[in-house]
Protein backbone atom coordinates (compact mmCIF):
# COMPACT_ATOMS: atom_id res chain seq x y z
CA UNK A 1 0.00 0.00 0.00
CA UNK A 2 2.50 2.68 1.43
CA UNK A 3 4.57 1.71 -2.14
CA UNK A 4 1.74 2.60 -4.14
CA UNK A 5 1.07 5.28 -2.44
CA UNK A 6 4.53 6.54 -2.80
CA UNK A 7 4.84 5.69 -6.59
CA UNK A 8 1.43 7.84 -7.04
CA UNK A 9 2.60 10.63 -5.51
CA UNK A 10 5.94 10.40 -7.49
CA UNK A 11 3.96 10.04 -10.83
CA UNK A 12 1.18 12.61 -9.81
CA UNK A 13 4.20 15.31 -9.18
CA UNK A 14 5.96 14.48 -12.35
CA UNK A 15 2.74 14.84 -14.19
CA UNK A 16 2.05 17.89 -13.22
CA UNK A 17 5.12 19.41 -14.08
CA UNK A 18 4.76 17.52 -17.46
CA UNK A 19 1.48 19.53 -18.25
CA UNK A 20 3.83 22.79 -16.66
CA UNK A 21 6.61 22.49 -19.45
CA UNK A 22 3.86 21.55 -22.59
CA UNK A 23 1.95 24.68 -21.15
CA UNK A 24 5.41 26.64 -22.31
CA UNK A 25 5.50 25.02 -25.75
CA UNK A 26 6.49 27.98 -28.17
CA UNK A 27 3.54 27.97 -30.81
CA UNK A 28 3.90 29.85 -34.41
CA UNK A 29 0.93 31.53 -36.15
CA UNK A 30 0.59 28.42 -38.95
CA UNK A 31 0.27 25.76 -36.02
CA UNK A 32 -2.44 27.43 -34.08
CA UNK A 33 -2.46 28.79 -30.65
CA UNK A 34 -3.18 25.14 -28.59
CA UNK A 35 -3.18 22.49 -30.86
CA UNK A 36 0.95 21.92 -30.64
CA UNK A 37 0.45 21.88 -26.84
CA UNK A 38 -2.76 19.63 -26.28
CA UNK A 39 -1.37 16.36 -26.50
CA UNK A 40 1.48 16.51 -24.08
CA UNK A 41 -1.36 17.96 -22.04
CA UNK A 42 -3.94 15.37 -22.80
CA UNK A 43 -0.53 12.71 -22.00
CA UNK A 44 0.01 14.48 -18.38
CA UNK A 45 -3.80 14.53 -17.53
CA UNK A 46 -3.97 10.81 -18.39
CA UNK A 47 -0.99 10.28 -15.79
CA UNK A 48 -2.36 12.88 -13.23
CA UNK A 49 -5.86 10.68 -13.07
CA UNK A 50 -3.89 7.28 -13.35
CA UNK A 51 -1.26 8.37 -10.14
CA UNK A 52 -4.63 9.82 -8.15
CA UNK A 53 -6.26 6.34 -8.50
CA UNK A 54 -2.94 4.49 -7.08
CA UNK A 55 -2.65 7.19 -4.04
CA UNK A 56 -6.81 7.18 -3.15
CA UNK A 57 -6.90 3.38 -4.11
CA UNK A 58 -3.66 1.50 -4.06
CA UNK A 59 -3.38 -2.33 -4.27
CA UNK A 60 -2.57 -4.58 -0.98
CA UNK A 61 1.08 -4.36 -0.27
CA UNK A 62 2.81 -6.92 -2.80
CA UNK A 63 5.04 -10.05 -2.45
CA UNK A 64 8.42 -8.70 -3.06
CA UNK A 65 10.48 -11.93 -5.01
CA UNK A 66 13.53 -12.83 -2.89
CA UNK A 67 16.73 -10.78 -3.26
CA UNK A 68 18.45 -13.80 -5.41
CA UNK A 69 15.71 -12.39 -7.92
CA UNK A 70 17.33 -8.60 -7.36
CA UNK A 71 20.12 -9.98 -8.30
CA UNK A 72 19.24 -11.70 -11.26
CA UNK A 73 17.73 -8.39 -12.53
CA UNK A 74 20.84 -6.27 -11.85
CA UNK A 75 22.60 -8.58 -13.58
CA UNK A 76 20.77 -8.70 -16.68
CA UNK A 77 20.78 -4.92 -16.90
CA UNK A 78 24.71 -4.90 -16.56
CA UNK A 79 24.98 -7.35 -19.38
CA UNK A 80 22.60 -5.68 -21.94
CA UNK A 81 24.47 -2.37 -21.09
CA UNK A 82 27.28 -3.91 -21.64
CA UNK A 83 26.18 -5.30 -24.86
CA UNK A 84 24.72 -1.86 -25.75
CA UNK A 85 28.14 -0.31 -25.84
CA UNK A 86 29.78 -3.52 -27.16
CA UNK A 87 27.65 -3.67 -30.36
CA UNK A 88 29.91 -0.70 -32.21
CA UNK A 89 33.82 -1.72 -31.73
CA UNK A 90 32.91 -5.54 -31.64
CA UNK A 91 29.67 -5.55 -34.36
CA UNK A 92 26.78 -7.81 -33.66
CA UNK A 93 27.57 -11.68 -33.55
CA UNK A 94 29.97 -11.88 -30.65
CA UNK A 95 28.00 -9.47 -28.07
CA UNK A 96 24.65 -10.62 -29.15
CA UNK A 97 26.42 -14.50 -28.78
CA UNK A 98 27.60 -13.60 -25.15
CA UNK A 99 24.52 -11.50 -23.88
CA UNK A 100 22.24 -14.11 -25.09
CA UNK A 101 24.05 -17.04 -23.99
CA UNK A 102 24.33 -15.06 -20.36
CA UNK A 103 21.10 -14.35 -19.89
CA UNK A 104 19.63 -17.98 -21.32
CA UNK A 105 21.72 -19.34 -18.49
CA UNK A 106 20.49 -17.03 -15.83
CA UNK A 107 16.43 -18.46 -17.50
CA UNK A 108 17.86 -21.91 -17.60
CA UNK A 109 21.47 -22.92 -15.29
CA UNK A 110 22.60 -25.37 -18.13
CA UNK A 111 25.69 -23.94 -19.46
CA UNK A 112 25.33 -26.45 -22.29
CA UNK A 113 22.57 -25.40 -23.94
CA UNK A 114 23.24 -21.53 -22.64
CA UNK A 115 26.07 -21.72 -24.96
CA UNK A 116 24.37 -22.98 -27.99
CA UNK A 117 21.31 -20.99 -27.30
CA UNK A 118 23.61 -17.53 -27.62
CA UNK A 119 25.37 -19.20 -30.74
CA UNK A 120 21.76 -20.08 -31.95
CA UNK A 121 20.30 -16.28 -31.70
CA UNK A 122 22.86 -14.29 -32.25
CA UNK A 123 23.82 -16.00 -35.98
CA UNK A 124 19.91 -16.40 -36.41
CA UNK A 125 19.39 -12.32 -35.50
CA UNK A 126 22.18 -11.57 -38.11
CA UNK A 127 20.34 -13.18 -40.66
CA UNK A 128 17.00 -12.22 -40.06
CA UNK A 129 18.22 -8.58 -39.70
CA UNK A 130 20.63 -8.48 -42.24
CA UNK A 131 19.11 -10.64 -45.02
CA UNK A 132 15.14 -11.33 -44.67
CA UNK A 133 14.71 -7.78 -43.29
CA UNK A 134 17.10 -5.79 -45.20
CA UNK A 135 18.68 -4.07 -42.35
CA UNK A 136 22.59 -3.46 -44.46
CA UNK A 137 24.12 -1.37 -41.96
CA UNK A 138 24.25 -4.36 -39.31
CA UNK A 139 28.12 -5.42 -39.27
CA UNK A 140 28.71 -8.85 -38.68
CA UNK A 141 31.84 -8.42 -36.80
CA UNK A 142 34.98 -5.85 -35.77
CA UNK A 143 38.19 -6.85 -34.93
CA UNK A 144 38.42 -4.00 -32.18
CA UNK A 145 41.59 -2.04 -30.69
CA UNK A 146 42.29 -1.18 -27.07
CA UNK A 147 41.12 2.42 -27.73
CA UNK A 148 38.11 1.56 -29.54
CA UNK A 149 37.30 -1.34 -26.01
CA UNK A 150 37.76 1.42 -23.16
CA UNK A 151 36.10 4.01 -24.91
CA UNK A 152 33.17 2.11 -25.46
CA UNK A 153 33.80 1.13 -21.55
CA UNK A 154 33.75 3.95 -20.08
CA UNK A 155 30.22 5.13 -21.37
CA UNK A 156 29.22 3.04 -18.29
CA UNK A 157 31.33 4.52 -16.12
CA UNK A 158 31.03 7.86 -14.77
CA UNK A 159 33.32 10.65 -14.39
CA UNK A 160 35.31 8.99 -17.14
CA UNK A 161 36.29 11.67 -20.40
CA UNK A 162 37.30 9.91 -23.49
Amino acid sequence: MASDRLFGLVTLITAVAYIAAATQIQTNFFSGEFLPKLFPIMIGCVAAISSLVMVFKPDPDPDWPAARTFLSMGIAVLVLAIYAVMLTPLGFILPTMIAAGILSYQISDRPGPSVFSGIGLSLGLFVLFKYALGLGNIVAYRIPTVEKLWNALTVLIPFVGH
